[in-house]
């Protein structure tokens, strides 16, 4: 996964939390790195094959494009790759692509905290997503019963679809409230609006209340403007030197 995002020139980020128990590659069997060289085990240990990266290249940067192009899935490439998986020289290349950059990634989360604060932020949101998406789908406590592959993928699109519905519901029901508020004359600062979720359940009934007379009405159109200057709080966004689009 990590060679898939780096190859399209995304960075894969994700919250690293037993780095202890992880596996550290050296660029060569005579490398050795000051005060971290016991990281990477005994000397001429868990050393990177740059020969078959390089006899592979063409071949992961056409299976990178296209994925990135949409010609391909992710996940169908993964079951092409690992199906005979070690006599593929590409899936091993990919392999071993992932574990250069696997390796430079755990070597700077822990030295860089701007990188830290950024990945924690970003994983804190993810989590509490699926918190509230697995609210939404409260039905049989959230378990798919069915074995039916195609009835377990519109359960879990629809849920998503539903979640979504309601995060957006709630976003404009608080843009209503600020404007109401500015209306007021009351002062909104930018970091006010960053301690509020759209993940908000109190108002929410989940059992809905349905009235079949009104499917046909048309909504009015919502105002995504607010008032608020949020120049401030982008110029405070800790940047991450030496990472492009994070994935």
């Amino acid at each position: 996964m990590f060679a898939l995002a780096h190859l399209p020139a995304f960075d894969l980020m994700p919250r690293i939390r037993n780095g202890k128990d992880s596996t550290f590659y050296r660029s060569s069997k005579t490398s050795e790195y000051v005060h971290i060289d016991a990281l990477f085990g005994e000397p001429g240990m868990n050393v990177i094959d740059w020969d078959l990266i390089e006899s592979q290249f063409r071949h992961l940067m056409r299976v990178a494009v296209s994925v990135r192009e949409g010609a391909i899935s992710s996940s169908t490439l993964l079951k092409r790759l690992r199906s005979g998986s070690r006599k593929n020289a590409t899936y091993t290349a990919f392999r071993e692509v992932g574990r250069v950059i696997r390796t430079v990634q755990l070597l700077r989360y822990p030295t860089y905290a701007p990188l830290r604060r950024r990945v924690t932020a970003a994983m804190n949101k993810v989590e509490s997503f699926n918190r509230f998406s697995l609210w939404v789908g409260f039905g049989n406590r959230g378990v798919i019963a069915d074995n039916d592959p195609v009835e377990q993928e519109k359960s879990t699109k629809f849920n998503a679809l539903l979640t979504n519905t309601v995060i957006f519901h709630n976003a404009l029901d608080i843009a209503e409230i600020v404007r109401q508020l500015l209306e007021e004359g009351w002062t909104i600062e930018p970091e006010d609006l960053t301690h509020i979720s759209p993940y908000l359940t109190d108002h929410i009934n989940r059992f809905g209340e349905y009235s079949t007379h009104e499917l046909g009405l048309q909504p009015e159109a919502y105002d995504p403007n607010l008032d608020v200057d949020f120049t401030p709080l982008r110029k405070q966004a800790p940047a991450v030197a030496g990472f492009g689009q994070a994935a």
